[in-house]
């Protein structure tokens, strides 16, 4: 196997720097053939990862956060544009959040990653497409898009820098009440319906959880078909309150004011307001007026995870 890994040492509040030699350390012992490059600005992962797939890389291994691999995937999915090979995604999560690891049930520990990635074991999972807020050539992302609450709560993470982790979110999510309460009324149409209200939040889900633990959607697959959607409406501040434990034990959806859905495509229109809107945990906007996402079945092979 032929690897390219790509470092982002600004991962995890600059944590991923720190981890470089005991990355390459389990590369060696694991005995993999790798080259290991690292991100130098935003969107340079996206760059790297074309250049891997022109370079004949086999496997591409995501080493940072969320952001880190929404970067590579987008690199992968330009390269399939070009009609290269499609090569495997391999994950270290050394990010703040790293949601997406987390819903696949991939590896924390850094050499168990390298061990599982060696090991492997592939699965082929669906990823999204968005299209809209300044990106009408399209975005893709393998756990969420999120409108409303949790993008801007997203912003006041990146703030917090003397932790990170759930306890980041957490506490920008308390902040966030403070400052996010008056939500923009949007006009939500799924596959077979339309749905037109003040909403606090949409999470528009691949995987299960965003935030280092919030439990968006529990029961998410990603490899079904469809998104799992999770739809609040606008409540006060002190409900707000009340609904943050359901969320991080992902029992909302028993609360009336949240609305779990599924859908194939998704198109968000702000009829009053606009709306800050999140990709992988990363900031795509923050006052977006209409986009649209589709899902994109099987399209992305990850490796160190097996097909149960």
């Amino acid at each position: 196997m032929k690897a390219c890994v790509i470092l982002n040492p600004t991962s995890g509040r600059g944590r991923a720097a720190r981890l470089r030699s005991r990355i390459e350390r389990a590369l060696h012992a694991s005995s993999l053939d790798f080259t290991l490059l690292q991100s130098e600005r935003p969107l340079h992962a996206v760059e790297l990862a074309l250049q891997a797939v022109r370079d004949g890389f086999e496997t591409v291994i995501s080493a940072g956060g969320d952001g880190t691999l929404n970067e590579i995937l987008n690199g992968l999915m330009q390269a399939r544009a070009e009609g290269l090979p499609n090569p495997a995604l391999g994950v270290i999560g050394i990010g703040t959040g790293n949601d997406f690891a987390a819903s696949l049930d991939l590896p924390r520990k850094i050499e168990d990653a390298v061990s599982a990635i060696k090991g492997n074991l592939r699965r082929k999972i669906d990823i999204g497409l968005l299209k809209g807020c300044d990106f009408p050539q399209g975005r893709y992302f393998a756990n969420c898009v999120g409108i409303g609450f949790d993008a801007a709560g997203g912003v006041l993470a990146e703030r917090i820098t003397w932790t990170r982790g759930l306890l980041a979110y957490l506490i920008a999510a308390l902040q966030n009440i403070f400052i996010y309460y008056k939500a923009p009324t949007l006009k939500i149409q799924l596959d077979s319906e339309t749905i037109h209200m003040p909403s606090l939040l949409v999470s528009i889900m691949n995987g299960t959880r965003i935030g280092g633990g919030f439990h968006t959607a529990p029961d998410a697959k990603p490899d079904d078909g469809l998104f799992d959607l999770c739809i609040a409406e606008e409540v006060s501040r002190p409900r707000m309150l009340t609904l943050l434990p359901h969320f991080l034990k992902g029992t909302q959806a028993t609360q009336p004011e949240i609305a779990m859905k599924r859908s194939r495509q998704v198109t968000l229109t702000a009829t009053k307001g606009g709306m800050p809107v999140q990709v992988d945990g990363e900031l795509l906007a923050d006052n977006c007026r209409e986009l649209s996402v589709e899902i994109l079945p099987a399209q992305l092979e990850v490796i160190g995870v097996g097909n149960a």
